[in-house]
């Protein structure tokens, strides 16, 4: 199967609901999805920001994702790329952590991760991550047998169909709406961003004006948690969910801008 492109673009016309990051909290996912199931209108788009990972119950957000994904495919008149999963830094480094024993330092690579919350998606895979420094010690063949299991718990909970269909954005219309997980750098073209889009060098909020063409760029991870913050070229969308705050949605209209807005 063909990998689906990079930056993803949205049927029009249409609204768009873009759900902040999740960070594992499957509880408030489900009140969320129960809200979009009775307040989506026909033609509604649905963009995940990113960060679904990042929490004890990553795995079982990641459940709630492709459960929703059969139900909204079921909609007469929607087809697959009217949703959308974006890949976040929590979902970047389970692709990493996959590959450690590659790492040139795969030590410190993982103490960085670990300090990033990277412990607990791999405890919701069901693997530790002080087993991963000792076998990290132990040499490379103890920790290609630890990623190997990790992965092999990764493929049996079914969340490779999630992972091979990661965006990197999604665009609305050609001078709508940008959505990424963590920010952009202004600096550089929207097909070289690579992972400026989930590691967010401070440069997000000091965009004054339109980034190539788009009225807005939208966030789903605020390193603050602030909610829902506005500035001139960019909307923040982040309450804190997985980290003690409640989950945001917001609907885009490409005119009138946020036309709904859900808390749970």
């Amino acid at each position: 199967m063909a990998r689906p492109p990079k930056i993803a673009t949205l049927r029009m016309p249409c609204r768009v609901w873009a759900v902040a990051s999740l960070f594992g909290d499957a509880a408030r996912v489900d009140r969320l999805h129960a809200q979009l199931d009775e307040r989506m209108e026909p033609t509604d788009r649905v963009v995940y920001l990113g960060n679904v990972l990042g929490g004890r119950d990553g795995h079982r957000a990641v459940d709630r994702l492709l459960a929703f994904e059969k139900r909204f495919l079921a909609r007469p008149g929607i087809e697959r790329g009217d949703l959308v999963w974006l890949r976040g830094a929590q979902e970047e480094m389970l692709q990493k952590l996959f590959q450690i024993q590659m790492a040139v330092e795969p030590e410190r690579v993982l103490e960085w991760m670990v300090a990033w919350g990277a412990d607990r998606t791999i405890q919701a895979y069901g693997a530790d991550a002080n087993d991963a420094f000792a076998a990290i010690r132990q040499g490379t063949m103890a920790i290609t047998h630890w990623t190997i299991a990790l992965r092999k718990s990764f493929q049996e909970m079914g969340h490779q169909r999630y992972f091979n269909a990661l965006q990197h954005a999604a665009r609305m219309g050609a001078s709508g709406y940008l959505f990424v997980n963590a920010g952009l750098d202004p600096q550089r073209p929207l097909d070289e961003q690579g992972d400026s889009f989930w590691w967010d060098s401070g440069a997000f909020e000091r965009l004054e004006e339109p980034f190539a063409g788009f009225a807005r760029v939208v966030r789903g991870y605020d390193p603050e948690a602030r909610g829902l913050v506005e500035g001139e070229a960019w909307i923040s969308l982040d309450g804190g969910s997985g980290r003690g705050g409640p989950l945001l949605a917001a609907c885009f209209a490409e005119a009138e801008g946020i036309v709904d807005r859900i808390e749970v």
